[in-house]
């Protein structure tokens, strides 16, 4: 079957969809695209091929269209995928969901009453090393889950914050290092080690000026299980380092680095338990992932997507999903604004 798509948003971001949409399946078409600035949309259109609608109600109003890819600033995701979804259109919305939890459950409302399909995106699940280490995860291969971190080591300049007016306000951005750039890996980490219930943070703005939000994040977080973990995001880490995954239990552990696995290891059945640490040795991960196993892109989270809308199920990423994690970095937000610990909702 034929889904069209149509694109809600012509800035950085919607480029990467619009590729997903060309290679995701032949059956996957991209038909037209809209932004408030027309002159984005016609450079897209032009790129791709196809038509510019003159706004989003002209978009909406396409019968050629069947799914809208939402890629406007953070905090209008759920104004337009409201939109949508009241003119029968499934959806795909850019991380985060939204920024805030009333936002997304508006959006679950609306799903459920539509009988529609959204996605939120959160692509770095479907690389080979998150499946791989997630699989292992529920068949409980690392034995008790104890802990786990995720560490977001980047730089964005002040050029990149002064590009944009929405971009480090809490009105559209949302946040800044962890709901922005951040956001991807706490999903993996919340994706791991299950729904969190409580956080402790600090948050601070120490290498950018002109923007509301912080630039660095740390925090303390203890999960439903029992498991305790950390979260470090930050836009102020030159010249930039990898994203990491650590994910901790009593029969093994796995490192994810930059999306690759970087150290894999579960005890062997009847081994003899070793005493003391083995100091990273006994590395497994060559064993259990190929390189064609390591590669990252939409195009992955769109098939899943296509898969959902022809078989009926669920796609991965569900706004419930996204919710959890969403909710996780609101919480730090809270607490670093307070300076107290942070229970979170238990649907959060």
């Amino acid at each position: 079957m034929t889904v069209r798509f149509g694109i809600v948003g012509c800035g950085v971001i919607s480029g990467t969809h619009a590729r997903a949409i060309r290679d995701a399946s032949e059956e996957s078409v991209l038909v037209a695209v809209t932004d408030t600035v027309r002159d984005k949309a016609e450079k897209l259109a032009a790129e791709y091929g196809v038509e510019v609608a003159d706004d989003l109600a002209a978009l909406l109003a396409r019968d050629d269209i069947d799914v809208i890819a939402v890629c406007v600033p953070s905090g209008e995701h759920a104004e337009v995928a409201l939109q949508a979804i009241a003119a029968g259109k499934h959806v795909i919305v850019e991380k985060p969901a939204d920024i805030s939890l009333a936002a997304i459950d508006k959006m679950i409302a609306a799903r459920d009453a539509a009988g529609v399909q959204v996605m939120s995106i959160s692509q770095h699940r479907f690389d080979g090393a998150s499946q791989l280490v997630h699989r292992a995860v529920e068949e409980g291969r690392f034995g008790e889950l104890t802990s786990g971190s995720a560490a977001i080591n980047w730089w964005r300049s002040q050029g990149y914050y002064d590009s944009g007016d929405w971009r480090g306000t809490w009105e559209l951005d949302g946040g800044g290092a962890l709901m922005n750039q951040g956001v991807h890996t706490v999903d993996l980490l919340v994706w791991m080690l299950g729904t969190p219930v409580e956080v402790f943070a600090y948050a601070a703005r120490r290498a950018h000026e002109r923007i509301e939000v912080e630039d660095i994040a740390v925090a303390s977080v203890k999960f439903a299980s029992g498991a305790v973990g950390t979260v470090l995001g930050t836009t102020a880490a030159y010249p930039g380092l990898t994203a990491r995954v650590h994910v901790h239990g009593s029969k093994g552990s796995a490192v994810i680095d930059g999306n690759r696995l970087e150290y894999y290891h579960v005890a062997e059945e009847n081994a003899q338990e070793a005493a003391y640490g083995a100091g990273g040795k006994g590395n497994q991960a060559d064993q259990v992932i190929g390189p064609d196993a390591r590669r990252n892109d939409h195009a992955e989270q769109y098939r899943d997507f296509l898969t959902a809308l022809r078989t009926g199920g669920q796609p991965l990423v569900t706004l419930e999903q996204a919710r959890r994690s969403v909710g996780l970095v609101l919480g730090i937000y809270e607490s670093a604004r307070t300076g107290a610990p942070v229970s979170l909702e238990e649907s959060a």
